[in-house]
C-alpha cells in the first residue's frame, strides 16, 4: 500500500496538520481500524471506493467525499479492496475556521462537502476525485481552503486555547485556561461550545483519551500504566474506567484487535515536508 503525506503552506498550517492518503494495491485488503472518540477532524476525499462503517452487523457505505469529526463515540470502519483517497487534517478546535456548521452539528456526523461548503465544495470535491496525481489534489485544497480562510470571521481566542488545552491536557486545569486567556470560566466554555460544540472539559478528556491511545499504538512497548500516567490519568484504573466508558472495550481487547490491523495516527513530522512510502503488509500511518 502506498502511503502519501505533504505539509501545508504556512499560512494554513497553524490551523491544518498535513494532507494525507492512503492507496490500496490490487487485489490488496486494507484491514481499517476502529475510529476513536476524540477531538480531531478530516475530511476524506475518495477516488476510489469510498470507506463503508460497520455498524450493527451491517455495512453503511460513506460518501465519496466525508467529515469525520469530533467523535463521542467509536466508529467501525469495514475492511476493504479498491481503496484510494485524500485527506485534510485539521488542527484540533480549528475546523469552524474553514465552515459556518455549528460545531454541535458536527460532533459524530459524516457530512459531505457539499453539507459543510455548498456549491463549492460540491465542485471541489468534483475537481479532487478527479485530479490526476497528489500534488495536483493538494493544490486544489490548498487554494480552496485559504478562500475559506480569508472569507470567515472566526474565534481566535478559541482557536488558540483549544490548541494550548489539547497540548497540555494532561496537567492544565480550566481555571488555568480561563486565567490565560483572560476570561471567565464561563465565559470560556460559552465560546468553545459555539466554536466546537465542546466543553473545554469535553476538549481536555477526549484529547487525553486519544493522546493516550495514541501512543499505546504506536510504541508495542509502552504499557497501559505508563501511558495513562504521562497523558494526565491518576492511575491505570481511571484510563481503563475512562476507556471502557468511551468504547464499552477495555484497552487490552481494543489493543488486542487494533494492532492487526491499520490505524490513522501518524507520527510526528520529520525533517522533510514530504513522505513517500511503500507498505508490504499490516500498514500503519
Amino acid at each position: 500500500m502506498r502511503i502519501f503525506s505533504r505539509f501545508p503552506v504556512a499560512r494554513l498550517s497553524p490551523y491544518i496538520d498535513r494532507f494525507w492518503g492512503w492507496e490500496s494495491g490490487e487485489g490488496e485488503t486494507v484491514p481499517l481500524p476502529t475510529v476513536l472518540p476524540g477531538t480531531g477532524a478530516e475530511v476524506f476525499f475518495h477516488y476510489r471506493t469510498p470507506f463503508a462503517q460497520s455498524e450493527g452487523g451491517k455495512l453503511f457505505s460513506l460518501p465519496a467525499t466525508h467529515l469525520l469529526c469530533i467523535r463521542r463515540r467509536p466508529m467501525q470502519l469495514a475492511a476493504m479492496e479498491g481503496l484510494g483517497f485524500i485527506a485534510v487534517r485539521f488542527r484540533a478546535g480549528a475546523l469552524h475556521h474553514f465552515t459556518q456548521l455549528p460545531g454541535n452539528e458536527l460532533i459524530d456526523q459524516q457530512p459531505r462537502a457539499q453539507d459543510l461548503w455548498g456549491t463549492p465544495g460540491k465542485r471541489l470535491a468534483d475537481e479532487v476525485t478527479g485530479a490526476r496525481s497528489h500534488d495536483e489534489r493538494v493544490a486544489l485544497l490548498q487554494s480552496f481552503l485559504l478562500e475559506q480562510l480569508e472569507a470567515r470571521a472566526f474565534d481566535a481566542i478559541v482557536s488558540a486555547a483549544a490548541t494550548v488545552l489539547y497540548r497540555h491536557c494532561d496537567t492544565l486545569s480550566i481555571d488555568q485556561l480561563a486565567a490565560r486567556f483572560h476570561l471567565g470560566k464561563r465565559q470560556l466554555e460559552r465560546r468553545f461550545l459555539q466554536a466546537t460544540g465542546l466543553t473545554p472539559v469535553e476538549v481536555r478528556r477526549l484529547g487525553r483519551f486519544q493522546k493516550t491511545a495514541r501512543t499505546l499504538l504506536l510504541d508495542p512497548s509502552a504499557t497501559s500504566a505508563d501511558a495513562a500516567l504521562a497523558h494526565g490519568y491518576y492511575d491505570q484504573s481511571h484510563f481503563i474506567r475512562e476507556f471502557q466508558s468511551l468504547t464499552a472495550l477495555s484497552p487490552l481487547a481494543y489493543l488486542s484487535q487494533a494492532r492487526l490491523k491499520t490505524h490513522f495516527y501518524n507520527t510526528p513530522r520529520p525533517a522533510s515536508a514530504t513522505i513517500h512510502g511503500t507498505l508490504s503488509s499490516s500498514p500503519r500511518a
